[in-house]
């Protein structure tokens, strides 16, 4: 098994949810009782969620990269042979990150389109940080797997932004809140005949979950962790 460096802390809910359902996911692929009692390796580099929430919003991509790049090479001194970074927005950048790491580093977004597409997804709706859903990311992902991708207005954008922070970044979920992304997705996921949403926060599936809508779900945590397992066995 490779050794998983983590890049973490932005933010430590998702973070925390990571190391969780990493070892619960890889306890599943157990199948001796041999090897009870053994744990997947990592290493994790927890960042400063408030540092990197004042470069993307200022889009200081250079030294957004650098941030994570750097917590890479540091997880790679510690031993790390393959890596990932918690969070969704941190993808605007992942090519330049990427190109700057020492090892490999399993993205998220390539790997939700992966999904996706394999479920038969034509037309996808987005919810995550103000960051993510205003950056084109998905939409340009989901095109180069022969899917659409739609995000919110820029209205719902802010209401959703507003529940992730400061709330769920910190782990509080709050039904209020719940009722309001449940109202967005529903009235979107009709008005747009998309037949997903995508969980496009790290966060988000503290508060959202299977059977709380009538679509496919793509957690892009959870979709990102079995990804990084199999990278990890490789």
């Amino acid at each position: 098994m490779r050794k998983l460096g983590l890049v973490g802390g932005v933010g430590p809910a998702a973070t925390v949810e990571y190391y969780k359902r990493i070892n619960e996911s890889y306890y599943n692929r157990l199948t001796s009782p041999a090897e009870s009692g053994e744990n997947p390796l990592m290493v994790i580099d927890s960042l400063n969620l408030a540092e990197a929430y004042e470069l993307v919003e200022k889009k200081d991509w250079v030294n957004f990269s650098n941030l994570f790049a750097t917590s890479i090479r540091l997880l790679h001194q510690a031993g790390a042979e393959v890596a990932a970074i918690s969070a969704n927005t941190a993808h605007i950048v992942f090519d330049n990150v990427l190109a700057q790491s020492p090892i490999p580093i399993v993205g998220l977004v390539d790997e939700t389109c992966k999904v996706a597409q394999a479920k038969g997804c034509k037309r996808v709706v987005v919810f995550g940080t103000k960051f993510t859903m205003s950056s084109g990311m998905y939409e340009e992902k989901c095109r180069a797997y022969g899917m659409e991708a739609v995000v919110p207005s820029e209205a719902d954008q802010e209401a959703i932004h507003g529940i992730i922070f400061p709330n769920l970044v910190a782990g509080v979920v709050l039904e209020a809140d719940r009722a309001v992304l449940l109202e967005i997705a529903g009235r979107m996921l009709a008005e747009c005949e998309a037949d997903a949403l995508v969980l496009g926060c790290t966060e988000l599936p503290l508060i959202i979950g299977e059977g709380d809508l009538d679509t496919v779900l793509l957690d892009t945590t959870q979709i990102h962790i079995e990804a990084i397992l199999e990278a990890m066995f490789e």
